[in-house]
């Protein structure tokens, strides 16, 4: 009893430094540096066995083999000039008026998040956004927010907008299309929310007549790249009707923006190695055998007690608000793969609404997830550091109304479509 529960210790010890260590970055280290280490440990101490290591890597192998995949596309779209043809698009639809610079935002920013997930909104789309609103003489702070909590809401539509939607996906039992079109109506039911409370949370900033320092230049969207986005799209469905992995659709796209990037010297072998993150999927796995640790050692079991039973409105809300609770408590990928498989026992609808919760429930807390972390040091980074007062105001405002506009859509969905 007592080793069992010294093995339980060493499991969540584990995790939590996992966790610290992913938020504060100790000596600049990728999150990698922890999470291999942890993960050998909880090996070393019994808390995890080699069978359940090797289930584990099985199962997050084509996770991780497509995350690669979709942050190569990324990278590569931004190296194109996807990204600053946005910025140029948002500054001419804004025509000087704030609100409606909010309303491009929202749009860029849902569609991005949804087609190349939410690191492409973060990393390449937040800093369009300070460029933008800087042009333009705008106050920067509903804009900004907007990319960080539309980063995790805007996630909800398809398998690939976020990592933990991956890792959803096969447990969910649903196809790639069939996934989004009962997702589709959560997903614009809390974009929705989430631009009512913007526009009365910012109504001061927004009213604040723009200054523009000069006119947006004219700038086109690079064809080719939108052309291997969609044809990417078009992919990820075909794969998923024929039985294929669509992380081959995925590896297509990139391999094809790849070689007419190499092509045009735009990029280079080395930068595309690079934008692959080598050392944040070695942080998946890492982290993906911690998890499973703690859960073999107490948290399974603690979590089927409490989690709602079928897929009655009642039940996904209650799914969804457990999820968003453990999102903010030990983060959003953690809570996915604790989650995820119990949920599953339940059906697809179960497991749509733990995405509902980890998706959402972030825009919390920093800790929500590791994109919000990631967004607070690029708005540091360019000079707009992040009120926590005014950040969780505009979490308590938007999260639950969030949740539950679209839990309530979830709901409808699974009726609509028989599931």
């Amino acid at each position: 009893m007592i080793e069992r529960m010294l093995v339980a210790l060493v499991s969540v010890l584990a995790l939590v430094v996992v966790l610290v260590c992913a938020v504060a970055r100790p000596f600049r280290l990728p999150e990698a540096a922890f999470a291999v280490p942890a993960a050998g440990a909880v090996l070393a101490v019994g808390a995890v066995t080699p069978a359940a290591v090797r289930e584990e890597a099985e199962r997050l192998g084509p996770v991780i083999g497509f995350l690669a995949a979709v942050l190569v596309l990324a990278r590569l779209c931004d190296d194109e000039g996807l990204f600053r043809a946005c910025g140029a698009w948002m500054a001419r639809r804004a025509h000087r008026r704030p609100q409606r610079l909010l309303g491009a935002v929202f749009a860029l920013a849902s569609l991005i998040t949804a087609v190349l997930s939410l690191d492409a909104t973060v990393v390449l789309l937040t800093p369009v956004v300070f460029a933008t609103t800087a042009r333009m003489g705008a106050r920067p702070g509903p804009h900004m927010y907007a990319s960080a909590h539309l980063s995790n809401t805007a996630s909800l539509l398809l398998p690939v907008s976020n990592l933990t939607n991956l890792l959803a996906f096969t447990a969910a039992g649903v196809g790639f299309t069939r996934f989004a079109l009962l997702m589709l109506l959560p997903w614009l039911a809390a974009i929705a929310v989430e631009y009512v409370v913007f526009r009365r949370f910012f109504a001061r900033d927004l009213a604040e007549p723009a200054a523009p320092a000069e006119p947006p230049a004219a700038t086109p969207f690079p064809l080719f790249a939108l052309c291997t986005v969609a044809a990417t799209l078009v992919g990820f469905g075909v794969a998923s009707a024929t039985g294929l992995d669509p992380a081959w659709a995925a590896a297509a796209g990139a391999a094809a923006l790849a070689v007419h990037a190499l092509a045009h010297r735009r990029t280079t072998p080395r930068a595309l190695v690079r934008s692959a993150s080598l050392p944040f999927l070695a942080f998946v796995l890492g982290l993906g055998v911690v998890v499973r640790a703690v859960v073999d050692n107490g948290l399974g079991s603690a979590l089927a007690h409490v989690l709602p039973d079928g897929t009655s409105l009642a039940a996904l809300l209650g799914t969804a608000l457990l999820a968003a609770l453990l999102a903010n408590l030990i983060n959003n990928l953690p809570a996915t793969l604790a989650l995820v498989p119990l949920a599953a026992a339940s059906g697809p609808g179960s497991v749509l609404a733990v995405l509902l919760g980890v998706n959402i429930g972030p825009n919390l807390t920093y800790a929500g997830s590791l994109a919000t972390l990631l967004w607070r040091r690029v708005a540091h980074d360019h000079g707009h550091p992040v009120s926590l007062g005014e950040f969780t105001r505009l979490g308590l405002l938007t999260v639950p109304a969030a949740l539950l506009a679209s839990t309530v859509a979830l709901w409808a969905s699974l009726l609509l479509m028989g599931v």
